[in-house]
């Protein structure tokens, strides 16, 4: 077998079209597909003074992205 047949294991890769980490990204999509599918409703948020109304998936991604935004900062500063 050359090396190209098998991995660090001795085992023959897996390079077909069903992979643990595709399978793990297609799960993963669908449940971000009824995340959003589920929380269409709108709400109101209150931003210090102004309020706002936007769907509530909208508000969910934007608190995700401003919390993986300073985790990242955080995560940077340390290494520093």
């Amino acid at each position: 077998m050359s090396p190209k047949e098998t991995s660090s294991g001795g085992r023959p890769r897996s390079d077909g079209p069903f992979t643990p980490a595709r399978i793990a990204m297609a799960v993963v999509a669908v449940l971000t597909l009824v995340l959003i599918f589920e929380n269409t409703r709108q709400v109101r948020i209150r931003l210090i003074i102004p309020e706002v109304t936007m769907p509530l998936y909208l508000a969910l991604l934007a608190t995700t992205l401003l919390g993986g935004a300073c985790g990242y900062y955080a995560a940077t500063r340390r290494r520093a």
